[in-house]
């Protein structure tokens, strides 16, 4: 990989003559802010940069480690580094569901069903839903796509009472509007807290990231006009596919 005119390679430090990793990630991310390494494109392979830049494959593999911290770049299982599209920007205080924000900043969203069950609930979930601990729950687990890249994967809990049967149905679709067409129950209010986290064990497996990278949780319960809950979500979002954008008048 021959040095680009819009990127140099870093000074060599340390007593071998070696680059450090920070020195590389550098280097890489000035050819992503160049343009030369566009949003979506495939990195070099390790070996590539290696022999291009004459490190050692650690000192490589540290400096994509760091950027992907960082959310600059991704990886794919078995193709490799690619750099991050943009992310998505998400309004809180909106009521565009995920199919709608996402399709109005002309990407292309999909999901997929990766489990619905029934279970009984715990005390976090009898809380939420003002009910017995043991009492039934549905519990739908979803992975969300943009652009055919995996941005989150989420926990919904839903009330049997007021949905009987709705695991019945294709869930791929936007569960709100599946609430409201087939058991006329609309959302009239909802409460999000948002939170870092660290992506690990079967959110970092369903995402395909490696465990302990940051990510970001959103919980969300809805609410209808009665003020009963209609859906309790968890969300786990990938930490570069979201951006958090409020926009707040003053009167």
């Amino acid at each position: 990989m021959p040095p680009s005119k819009g990127a140099r390679l870093p000074p060599r430090t340390g007593s071998a003559g070696g680059l450090h990793y920070l020195n590389m990630r550098d280097y890489i991310a000035a050819r992503i802010t160049a343009g030369e390494l566009k949003p979506g494109g495939r990195l070099p392979s390790e070996r590539d940069l290696q022999a291009g830049a004459g490190v050692a494959r650690g000192t490589i593999r540290e400096a994509l480690f760091q950027l992907e911290a960082e959310g600059v770049i991704y990886r794919k299982d078995r193709s490799g580094w690619y750099v991050s599209p943009p992310p998505v920007v998400y309004d809180p205080t909106r009521w565009d569901g995920f199919m709608s924000y996402v399709k109005a900043q002309g990407r292309s969203p999909s999901t997929e069903t990766l489990s619905k069950t029934a279970i009984t609930c715990d005390a976090e979930l009898a809380e939420v839903f003002g009910k017995p601990v043991g009492s039934p729950i549905y519990l739908i687990r979803r992975r969300r796509y943009v652009d055919g890249r995996a941005v989150l994967v989420e926990r919904i809990a839903v009330d049997p009472s007021m949905a009987p049967g709705v695991l019945a149905h294709d869930l791929d679709r936007s569960l709100t509007s599946i609430l409201k067409s087939a058991y006329n129950i609309s959302v009239a209010r909802n409460r999000v807290e948002m939170q870092p986290c660290a992506l690990i064990r079967e959110e970092a497996e369903a995402l395909r990231v490696k465990s302990g990278l940051p990510g970001l949780s959103v919980i969300r319960t809805s609410y209808d006009a009665q003020g009963r809950v209609v859906e309790f979500d968890r969300e786990f979002w990938r930490h570069d596919a979201l951006k958090i954008s409020v926009d707040i008048g003053l009167s």
